[in-house]
Parts: C-alpha cells; structure tokens; sequence
C-alpha cells in the first residue's frame, strides 16, 4: 500500500481542492489516475502490487476486464504482467461495427475480474459487470486502485461481487500534504 500511496504523491496524481467527482459527490481531494496510469514506472509499480495480491489471495481468472478509458491501461498492464487475457468494457454500445459492449475473447462460463482505477459508488463497475455477466461469463470480484470508501463495496456486495483494493481514500490522505 505504502508503494502505491508514494507513486501517487510522486507523480502528482494526488490533488487536493474542490472537486466533482464521476457520481456527483463533492471532495476535498482528487485522485488522477489518468496522471498516474500515463507514467510508465507508476504503471509498473500499481500492475506488480495488483498481481502479487492476487497471487497471495489466491484470485486466477480466465480474463481481465478494464472499463473504457480509465481501467484500460491498468487492466493491460496487469495483463502483460500475468499472461491473463484481456477484454475492455464500453459504457455504451457504438452504433457502428460489430456495436459490441465487450471486446475480446470470451467464452461462456469464463472467470472474469473486472479491474477499476477509483471506486466512489461503483455505478460504472456495476454497469461493466452486468455488460459482462449477459454474455455468460462469471464476475464476483473487482481489483481497483483505490477504493474512496464512498459505498462502492457495499454496492458491489448487493450484487454477489466482492471489491478488492490497493489502497483506501483514508489511507491516502494520512500523513498526505494537503
């Protein structure tokens, strides 16, 4: 947690004002994933830390599957670190090639954890995973960077999925230079 926790202070992921956030909550602090999963070395750092804790709790899927645009390259990154296939999730259906919601290869049955960059409610996660769940694959867990302790555990918990993260809000803002 702490590698994570320095990796954001560092490359300056770690914002604090007045912010709007995805779900329409007002905070104090902002965390730019963007920022962080742009940075090679930071990217590194989340991927090796993601992996190794799925390796200690015993977490194998068939498939990582990232939310377009922000899980995307945490998603690929823990990809290449694990051999473990990939597959991107829209928000929404494009109304022009093949108008999938889920891309890549999947097949019935299959063992998907769905990787997040911020949790405040898991409203995106929720729709990713009900995307992912109509085509007869298997999500109960989601892995994320941070977890803003905002309701998104308990939201996923409502529908059988079981939220893991590298780091909670609390825990970024102790000690943090505000």
């Amino acid at each position: 947690m702490e590698d994570i926790k320095k990796a954001l202070e560092g490359c300056g992921a770690l914002q604090f004002g007045d912010f709007t956030l995805a779900s329409g909550a007002k905070s104090s602090y902002y965390i730019d994933i963007k920022k962080a999963s742009t940075k090679p070395a930071v990217l590194s750092v989340i991927a090796k830390t993601m992996a190794k804790r799925m390796e200690e709790m015993g977490i194998h899927p068939d498939r990582v599957a990232g939310v377009v645009l922000g899980s995307i390259p945490l998603a690929t990154a823990l990809s290449l670190e694990t051999g473990i296939p990939l597959l991107m999730v829209r928000k929404e259906r494009k109304d022009h090639g093949t108008g999938k919601l889920v891309e890549g290869d999947l097949s019935s049955g299959d063992d998907v954890l769905v990787i997040e960059d911020v949790i405040t409610t898991a409203g995106s996660s929720m729709k990713a995973i009900a995307a992912l769940r109509a085509e007869g694959v298997k999500v109960e867990k989601v892995f994320s960077v941070i977890d803003r302790e905002g309701g998104g555990r308990e939201n996923l918990e409502s529908i059988g999925v079981q939220l893991n993260s590298l780091v909670k809000g609390s825990d970024l803002l102790k000690g943090a230079k505000q």
